[in-house]
């Protein structure tokens, strides 16, 4: 095992900003950089978390409470993290994460309205001091990203909610953008594929990952 530990890197964005995409091209950067990496998404990333995420997205359980929705996304995180995330850092390898706690403070906080100190408390229960190292949040308007996701698959759970929901999801993302500029970029995912990809090329240099 590696004395060094890896770099954790995750991506955020509202639905329809291209995370996907995106995804396997900073896959394939860092491969061809020679890095060893894993891929995994939050809800799930385990078997336990998986099965949260099908409860978490799928339309029988609407109305779910704001609190029971944290909570799941909490018991999935920990998991993740004691079962694929830690191990691998410790690997010395790079995690590449869809989505982390950045988007606990998104949804849950800002779209649902819950307090950040109940997402902060959880988050420093379950995560301790870890943080990731960088995070890119693909940044589109709310029209373009819905329009794009329409386009995709039918929404679930929680992209069924309104335009206003994913506005202050959206303002959130932005806000912690500004807070913690030392660890997270915003990319402006409105443009065509490959200047969105110039942009990620240049967050990655700035930040020594590829190094």
């Amino acid at each position: 095992m590696s004395s060094e530990m890896g770099k954790f890197i995750t991506l955020e964005g509202i639905e329809g900003v291209g995370k996907t995409t995106n995804r396997n091209y900073i896959r394939q950067l860092l491969e061809q950089a020679g890095k060893n990496c894993i891929e995994t998404r939050e809800p799930g990333g385990t078997s336990l978390g998986e099965a949260l995420r099908e409860l978490l997205l799928e339309h029988k359980h609407e109305g779910m409470s704001a609190d029971a929705e944290l909570l799941m996304m909490f018991a999935a995180r920990a998991e993740h993290l004691h079962k694929v995330i830690l191990p691998a850092l410790r690997a010395g390898k790079v995690v590449l994460c869809d989505r982390f706690t950045e988007a606990t403070y998104a949804y849950q906080g800002g779209g649902r309205g819950l307090n950040d100190k109940k997402i902060a408390d959880l988050e420093n229960w379950v995560q301790g001091d870890l943080r990731p190292d960088l995070t890119i949040i693909l940044d589109a308007p709310v029209a373009l990203g819905r329009q794009r996701a329409g386009q995709r698959s039918r929404p679930d759970r929680i992209e069924k909610e309104q335009n206003d929901f994913f506005e202050r999801v959206r303002q959130t993302y932005l806000e912690m953008a500004r807070h913690y500029p030392e660890r997270i970029a915003v990319i402006d995912a409105s443009v065509a594929i490959d200047k969105v990809q110039d942009q990620i090329d240049h967050v990655f240099r700035e930040h020594g990952i590829l190094g």
